[in-house]
């Protein structure tokens, strides 16, 4: 991975007829691509004829392309009176959002825009974005197609329209504080303060990275002004089904965050887990004529299994890699059947020392043994063991 400047040293600031002359000290225009090669040339020249008039500006691609668009890009900026850098990665780690949030470490400007290289977002609206920045004293300023004035025109179809819509709505609907005041959270096209960003917490997944931040950074003031969104100047879109999935991924993943929301999470699959296991108890004993008991353990085990994806995929997946599969499918796998050997006694204990009745008994098991069971999934099979190990210092201590 490295970066790789390009075109004439950075120009002094230009002064122009922004609200407040001299507060926009500069701006780095971060650009995702893939495959761009035949948008760069113009991209580049609409922002010569926007942006450093207004303010000095920087852009930095950061590219996952495997055709040629790097080398177009250095050709380029050969002609442009700003510096033009490529980041280009040979492992594209969480998609386009994953590239933005290279980008923005790579900045050196107080103000970061994000815009596609389509071209469906207008270079000539950066000005606005910073302007609106400032004058509102807003850490992020999103360029929206739904205020007065905006419009979603560029979208092929009816079916990406509904979609768009779909998950703005979804989004909205599963974080509203988060984002409040932000009546596109699917735009692409936005400019923050740096220093309103925590990269560090980031964990980008997929294409909507303005999610992304809105919801683990909670920049301080939000802004918006509306914007057309275009059509492409060239190539294909590259939004796909499997990007959509991708999305509801990044949803899961951020609403689950904290370890309440995680445990509820975690209680929904395992409910989801009754069902293989009935499947499987119900073909056991019917058509293949087992005994119920042998039966329940082997169909228990479909449900372990059903479970520990669901966990792998939605729950967990940033937590991966800290262990081998077969690891963590044993440990897993071990702590879902000791529920049912723990159940037993407890139930016993109970009713016997407690003098519960049984289903009383049986519910307080079952939560019981629930909790302990999320608890053990998470420190000893999800846990990293650096952090195994810093909680142990620190209770030593």
């Amino acid at each position: 991975m490295t970066i790789q400047p390009t075109g004439a040293e950075r120009v002094a600031p230009v002064t122009g007829d922004l609200p407040r002359p001299g507060a926009l000290t500069g701006v780095t225009v971060v650009i995702p691509t893939f495959n761009e090669s035949a948008n760069v040339r113009e991209l580049l020249r609409r922002i010569a004829d926007a942006v450093p008039h207004r303010v000095p500006c920087e852009v930095v691609f950061v590219d996952d392309s495997t055709d040629d668009t790097p080398a177009v890009i250095a050709d380029a900026a050969r002609d442009c009176a700003f510096p033009v850098s490529v980041l280009h990665r040979d492992t594209p780690v969480g998609g386009l959002g994953g590239a933005v949030v290279e980008g923005i470490k790579a900045a050196t400007a107080e103000w970061v825009v994000v815009m596609d290289a389509d071209l469906q977002h207008p270079p000539a609206l950066v000005p606005e974005l910073l302007a609106t920045g400032e004058k509102e004293d807003a850490d992020l300023v999103v360029a929206s197609r739904y205020l007065p004035g905006g419009s979603r025109a560029g979208l092929a179809g009816g079916y990406r329209v509904a979609v768009s819509r779909g998950a703005t709505w979804l989004a909205k609907g599963l974080f509203p504080r988060a984002l409040a005041g932000i009546s596109d959270p699917m735009s692409g096209f936005f400019a923050i303060r740096r220093g309103a960003v925590t990269a560090d917490a980031l964990k980008p997944l997929g294409y909507k990275i303005l999610l992304e931040l809105a919801v683990r950074c909670r920049p301080a003031g939000v802004a918006e002004v509306p914007f057309v969104f275009e059509e492409r100047y060239a190539g294909e879109s590259k939004s796909t089904a499997k990007e959509g999935l991708r999305f509801l991924r990044h949803l899961v993943e951020l609403r689950t965050a904290s370890p309440l929301a995680r445990m509820v999470a975690f209680g929904l699959i395992g409910l989801t887990g009754f069902v293989p296991n009935l499947a499987a108890l119900y073909v056991l004993t019917g058509a293949a004529g087992v005994h119920y008991l042998p039966a329940e353990i082997l169909a228990n085990q479909l449900g372990v299994a059903w479970n520990f994806l669901l966990i792998e995929v939605l729950l967990f997946r940033d937590r991966r890699h800290h262990r081998h599969w077969a690891d963590r499918v044993g440990r897993f796998a071990l702590l879902a059947n000791a529920d049912l050997v723990l159940r037993i006694p407890l139930i016993a204990l109970f009713v016997g020392q407690f003098h519960l009745a049984v289903l009383p008994a049986t519910a307080l098991a079952l939560l019981t043994t629930f909790v302990l069971r999320f608890a053990g999934t998470e420190a000893l099979v999800y846990l990293p063991r650096t952090a195994r190990r810093a909680r142990t210092g620190r209770n030593v201590r």
